[in-house]
């Protein structure tokens, strides 16, 4: 999702392989080992197989207000979203396959950090100030799927983040990168695909 949005918002045409995470095609391996999503192939052949470092080789491929605010500063809420909420995230949403947590204690740790981004949208209507920058966009997608597990509860429990997600959710480029494509068939004309266009 966020890799999307970062080539959607520098308007970069792809050629769009949409696959199932279940059925992963031998192509996939071919250029990445990993097997994950997502993996963007650059003209020349190199490969980026992480949504973040695909974010950023987007943004620089086109003038951004989304690096406005001091890159470090946006990369320590990155850093915390990738690194210490994905886990208790997955716990969290797939609380039966980890008994070792409960359900009450990952949704309360997942709580405890994300009231730090409450906080700070108590005040601005982003996570750095008036304007979206790539830290709201990093963290949406992880956000967004801790509230989809119990969206009354995040709600009630986190009305400023939730008045965020509910910005992010009407927005064009938000809407234009969720639309829905059919899995991917190696005999398949190519689909050649600009998310949003300018």
């Amino acid at each position: 999702m966020r890799a999307r949005m970062a080539l959607a918002y520098a308007n970069i045409t792809i050629e769009l392989r949409e696959i199932l995470l279940s059925d992963r095609p031998n192509e996939l391996y071919a250029i990445s080992s990993k097997g994950t999503v997502p993996v963007l192939q650059l003209p020349n052949g190199s490969v980026l197989d992480e949504s973040f470092d695909i974010m950023k080789w987007a943004l620089k491929q086109a003038k951004t207000d989304w690096l406005d605010i001091n890159f470090e500063d946006q990369l320590s809420i990155i850093k915390i979203n990738d690194e210490e909420f994905k886990p208790w995230l997955n716990k969290y949403k797939y609380h039966q396959r980890n008994p070792e947590s409960s359900y009450e204690e990952s949704q309360d740790k997942c709580i405890q950090i994300l009231s730090k981004f409450e906080e700070t949208l108590s005040k601005k209507l982003f996570l750095f100030g008036e304007k979206a920058q790539v830290a709201d966009v990093a963290v949406l997608p992880l956000v967004r799927q801790f509230a989809h597990v119990d969206l009354s509860f995040f709600t009630k429990k986190l009305p400023h983040l939730n008045r965020w997600l509910e910005i992010w959710n009407a927005s064009t480029i938000f809407q234009s990168i969720m639309k829905k494509y059919d899995k991917w068939e190696p005999s398949q004309t190519p689909l050649i695909v600009t998310f949003i266009q300018k």
